[in-house]
């Protein structure tokens, strides 16, 4: 008998690749990054002025202040033409201004109490206030917008929140520049930077800002538990 030789199908082990150790992508902790103001579209710049504002707090209480001291010492004439005597703390008061010199102690402290409120109100009459709201840019000459800076940074929190790998955001809005702090718990900290930037450039951009701020975006990742 001739035993026949056939080929018989036998099984080869595999080869396994081993995977070189390595720090991994998570191993990062933090990246960040200050940037200049996004470029404003051609033919929609223009810097406009903050807004005035009102001033009716310091307003209203210089205006008690002096409405009170204007009845007192109307009332202290009307009482001395009608052939009353005088008050006491005007007499005491008018004593006190003759009798104490130019360099006591309670007069100099007067003095720089009366300057500093006038220098306080000489600054609120000369500057504009309203330092909370980011004037916008004036596409009608009739009208002017502002944004306030809560309202920006929410916007910029919701469009950073929608970036894949972001947990949470942190925004502040100053006027000249966004700070962003955020957190990320997967992907690369750099590729959520990188589209943090790209994204909050844009948001920036679509704020219609007269003069948009710079971004500082600053990514990273919670500590592991353990």
């Amino acid at each position: 008998m001739s035993e026949s030789q056939g080929s018989e199908g036998t099984t080869q082990p595999l080869p396994v690749l081993e995977k070189e150790a390595g720090p991994e992508p998570l191993d990062q902790s933090a990246s960040a990054a200050d940037y200049e103001p996004p470029p404003v579209i051609e033919g929609e710049g223009g810097h406009e002025r903050r807004f005035w504002s009102a001033r009716r707090i310091p307003a209203a209480i210089t205006a008690l202040v002096l409405l009170f001291l204007a009845g007192v010492f109307l009332y202290d004439i009307a009482s001395v033409r009608a052939e009353r005597p005088p008050m006491r703390w005007r007499r005491e008061l008018a004593h006190q201004l003759a009798e104490r010199p130019l360099d006591d102690i309670w007069v100099l402290v007067g003095a720089g109490v009366a300057a500093a409120l006038g220098l306080w109100l000489l600054v609120l009459a000369a500057t504009p206030g309203l330092r909370r709201v980011l004037p916008m840019r004036r596409t009608h000459t009739d009208v002017r917008a502002g944004l306030h800076r809560d309202l920006a940074a929410l916007v910029l929190r919701d469009r950073a929140m929608e970036i894949s790998g972001v947990q949470s955001v942190r925004v502040r809005m100053r006027r000249a520049k966004a700070d962003v702090r955020a957190v990320s718990h997967f992907r690369d900290l750099d590729d959520v930077r990188a589209d943090l930037d790209a994204t909050l450039a844009d948001a920036i951009r679509g704020l219609g800002l007269s003069r948009p701020p710079s971004l500082s975006v600053h990514v990273r990742r919670l500590g592991r538990k353990g």
